[in-house]
């Protein structure tokens, strides 16, 4: 599980969160709010990204605070904007280096890099410039890369927002199918509607904690009234 103990973030003088206290334990947990809400910023202190000002995040006992390189083992990250994410000029290339750094041999890391190749429909683009990609493949070799390495939860910060609608519902339906706890942030709604837990921030709070059909219509509601 994630375990987030009174955690408050600042940046300067901007108060991002404020006093959270929640334990995640559930398959599936989506987390939406208005822009500057602080959805962001949680999502990034869930794998040590981020350092809270005050409290603590911890993963399966690992503190984000002293153990962040281990934490990041277990919770990938896939960003919003997956240029952010591709850092290697081949597509093969950068599923390789992320795992360099697990001491893994060469066999075992050209069979991962084939097989991940083979599940997000990426085998044909193997030695293909990797920023040449199409949107919709530059996020499949970004979800590929994080999860090539193995890990047990996964971090989507807006995985849809910069799709057309067919590539949305492909990264729909992969979340879905995948066998790791995931996180998602997004302004899809639809897309979260058969999630197990709803989250809602405004200003750095958790307003609303249910499911689904209940967090969502919370967070109508609140925009209603705006």
């Amino acid at each position: 599980m994630i375990e987030i103990e009174e955690v408050s973030q600042r940046f300067g003088d901007r108060q991002v969160l404020r006093d959270i206290n929640l334990t995640l334990d559930e398959d599936r947990v989506a987390v939406i709010g208005s822009n500057g809400s602080g959805k962001s910023t949680f999502a990034r202190l869930l794998n040590g990204l981020q350092i809270p000002t005050a409290g603590r995040v911890r993963v399966e006992g690992l503190d984000t605070r002293k153990k962040g390189r281990a934490v990041r083992r277990l919770v990938g990250f896939v960003f919003q904007d997956s240029d952010i994410q591709i850092v290697m000029p081949t597509v093969a290339e950068d599923l390789a280096f992320g795992l360099k750094r697990h001491g893994l041999s060469k066999e075992e890391t050209d069979r991962r890099i084939t097989e991940a190749l083979e599940a997000y429909g990426l085998s044909s683009f193997r030695d293909h410039p990797a920023h040449l990609l199409s949107g919709g493949q530059k996020q499949m070799l970004a979800i590929a890369a994080v999860m090539v390495i193995g890990p047990r939860y996964v971090v989507f910060d807006e995985p849809t927002t910069m799709l057309d609608l067919r590539n949305k519902r492909r990264v729909s339906e992969l979340i879905g199918e995948l066998d790791q706890k995931v996180v998602v942030v997004s302004h899809d709604l639809e897309l979260l509607e058969s999630f197990d837990r709803v989250l809602v921030f405004d200003e750095g709070r958790v307003v609303a904690d249910g499911r689904p059909e209940d967090s969502i219509a919370a967070y109508l509601a609140m925009n209603q009234t705006l």
